[in-house]
């Protein structure tokens, strides 16, 4: 039991990743499919942020004459880089579903191929 205790960390990433995976998978509406992609992305985030933390450990400062344990701030960091990626991903995939919104009055996936199997292309 106390070996599941300290594995919590994981097993938050992994349910926030499944979730994430379904809401993608299982649901036709568009804004609900990004939403399950930012699930799936912060789980991802959490994974390396957890790793990349040292128990007792500190930043990355050389003291003399002192023997400290340091973490690593390089998953931080890629991180910090990841999270930009992400925000600019959702926010040109809600402009695209605005886009098709507008073209079709609809962001439901089935809905949208079925109007694309109807009209023939011009």
């Amino acid at each position: 039991m106390t070996q599941l205790i300290g594995l919590y960390s994981y097993w938050v990433v992994i349910v926030l990743m499944m979730a994430g995976l379904y809401i993608m998978i299982a649901r036709y509406n568009l804004v609900k499919k990004v939403i399950g992609l930012g699930l799936f992305q912060t789980s991802i985030f959490y994974l390396y942020i957890t790793m990349g933390k040292v128990e007792g450990g500190t930043a990355p400062i050389l003291v003399e004459g002192k023997e400290l344990v340091y973490s690593n701030p390089l998953p931080h960091v890629l991180i910090l880089t990841a999270i930009v990626v992400g925000v600019a991903t959702s926010a040109v995939a809600l402009a695209l579903i605005v886009r098709i919104h507008e073209t079709y009055g609809s962001i439901e996936e089935d809905e949208i191929k079925d109007i694309e199997a109807m009209e023939p292309d011009a």
